[in-house]
């Protein structure tokens, strides 16, 4: 068990290029943050409107401390407009119990 974490954002947008132009100016923004690993902009195969954001994170505190400091909403905010309302929930949170 890595202990890692994973966190998916759902993101949904008639103009596609909105969501991707999004996720690279956030991505830019947060190279540098402790304890991310990587992030991934998923598009889904079924729904051409949407899309998962998928970072990884060395663990859950690493997670934490930036999800609560200042800089968390400001950094992600040209991303927020195109959560995937559709959902129940907008986001999850995973932690790596096995791989290999």
């Amino acid at each position: 068990m890595s202990g890692e974490v994973r966190v998916l954002v759902y993101q949904s947008a008639q103009d596609i290029s909105l969501v991707h132009d999004a996720y690279h100016h956030v991505s830019k923004r947060l190279m540098g943050v402790p304890g991310l690993v990587g992030n991934e902009l998923l598009g889904s195969i079924t729904d051409p409107t949407g899309f998962v954001v998928l970072s990884r994170w060395s663990g859950m505190d690493a997670f934490r401390e930036w999800e609560q400091g200042p800089a968390h909403r400001d950094t992600t905010a040209p991303l927020r407009p195109y959560r995937d309302q559709r959902l129940p929930a907008s986001f999850g949170v995973y932690q790596v119990v096995a791989d290999y």
